[in-house]
């Protein structure tokens, strides 16, 4: 990915965070559960590579028009998902020097926000665990019942909770790792920034604001 310039003197009014790929390096226990789930609903398992697709976007519509399963089995697969994945959740690491991001954001005062896919009880386990939640002002996720699962319609309820608590949402950016980020995220008039150690492609990166290789570099275009 290449990185189009941007002052880093930018001041953001809110920073929105994604979680996999971008806070927690989930990928191998995501796919290790998405092969189990394929397993059990004995179907074929897919390839790593093509296993590394399904990190990121809605589970449910991935099981859909990816795997091809119908509303039924979509349903059952993402319960068997859930179960096991749930047992794994929390071996994921935080990747290097994210958590002093979200620690400077915190002491400069800069409301932060996550905005994840992930079912948001089982983010917030996440975060619990790694020590994170006390950098956020608000944590979003997907809804149990899928209701809420795309990442505009968790971006939009984040910047909704964020303005329920007084917070100016005009000048937000979003932190990801997906171009399903940045849609997203655009989706609501909302910037993005891709960071590099994630599991996007080059190929996602057109539609970004800009592109970080490292957690010293994003600190720098967040917090100036």
């Amino acid at each position: 990915m290449t990185s189009p310039t941007l002052s880093p003197t930018r001041t953001w009014s809110a920073v929105l965070f994604d979680l996999d790929g971008t806070i927690i390096d989930s990928a191998t226990d995501i796919t290790g559960s998405l092969a189990h789930m394929f397993a059990e609903m004995g179907a074929p398992v897919p390839s790593d590579e093509e296993l590394r697709a399904y990190v990121g976007p809605p589970l449910l519509d991935s099981l859909r028009m990816t795997a091809g399963f119908n509303d039924a089995e979509a349903w059952e697969a993402l319960h068997v998902y859930r179960d096991h994945y749930g047992e794994h959740v929390l071996r994921s690491p935080v990747f290097p020097g994210v958590a002093g991001v979200l620690e400077r954001l915190h002491s400069a005062g800069v409301p932060v926000a996550l905005a994840t896919s992930k079912p948001e009880t089982m983010a917030r386990k996440v975060l619990d665990h790694a020590g994170l939640t006390e950098y956020f002002d608000v944590i979003t996720g997907a809804s149990d019942d899928e209701a809420r699962s795309t990442k505009a319609d968790v971006v939009a309820e984040a910047l909704r909770r964020l303005q329920a608590q007084g917070v100016d949402t005009s000048h937000s950016v979003m932190v990801g790792d997906r171009g399903y980020d940045t849609l997203g995220a655009l989706a609501n008039g909302v910037p993005t920034i891709l960071v590099e150690w994630g599991y996007g492609s080059p190929a996602e990166a057109g539609d970004a604001m800009a592109v970080v290789h490292s957690a010293d570099q994003l600190r720098g275009l967040l917090l100036g």
